[in-house]
């Protein structure tokens, strides 16, 4: 289903940094590397690309929505995404029952679209450009208050007790790395989804997590006073 265009280097070939035929999945969400995604699935044009993943073991992308909506219906604006999405790589996947399909999915890699068009049972492909994973980036000292508040609602909810396949932030941890820091808390803040694009597609993870930072001193000023 998926192309690979092997990009060279001078003496050997490099890992494909181009997808081409990527099947799309547009959604009113913004999938974050080492993200968590479970979806349900009932569109005829989803269960067929779910089940040409699986058995291929082959990603999908996930791109934002601009306008449009998940489902199709009469009177609703054409379809237009952001630029950046993410792929996504079935992690779990069941069918309760026939025209359903339960399924989770994990982040990897972002892409930038290049080209995409709709085929005629409502199913986008688009020719992507993978980006480069954010570089392991200690988080500073300033930051660190920010790194450690997540821990803290990490241990909140894992006092609440909710179930491991449910659990909303994969194992390991990286507290200490202002990439992994930076993409759990856009995926637990109620940020506009376009924010959440443009700091997902940021290249520098320490601005994304300088910026997610002045989020939170916005919304909580009295829990960022220094000590």
């Amino acid at each position: 289903m998926i192309a690979p265009v092997l990009a060279c280097t001078d003496t050997a070939l490099s890992t494909p940094r181009v997808l081409s035929q990527l099947p799309l999945f547009p959604l009113e969400t913004v999938l974050f590397p080492g993200g968590v995604l479970p979806l349900r699935i009932f569109e005829v044009r989803y269960l067929h690309m779910i089940e040409q993943c699986r058995k291929a073991g082959t990603p999908f992308g996930v791109v934002s929505l601009v306008q449009g909506s998940e489902v199709r219906r009469p009177g609703v604006p054409a379809d237009s995404f952001h630029p950046v999405g993410t792929l996504a790589r079935i992690s779990h996947f069941e069918a309760p029952q026939p025209g359903l399909m339960m399924v989770d999915c994990v982040g990897t890699e972002r892409f930038r679209l290049s080209s995409s068009h709709q085929l005629a049972n409502g199913l986008w492909m688009g020719d992507v450009e993978l980006l480069d994973a954010d570089a392991l980036t200690p988080v500073p000292e300033d930051l660190k208050r920010t790194s450690a508040a997540l821990g803290q609602l990490i241990e909140t909810l894992r006092e609440q007790h909710v179930a491991e396949n449910r659990f909303p932030i994969l194992a390991p941890l990286q507290l200490d790395d202002c990439g992994w820091v930076a993409n759990r808390w856009c995926e637990v803040l109620p940020l506009p989804l376009s924010l959440k694009h443009n700091l997902m597609a940021l290249e520098s993870p320490l601005v994304r997590l300088e910026l997610v930072a002045d989020v939170l001193a916005k919304a909580h000023p009295a829990d960022q006073r220094p000590e």
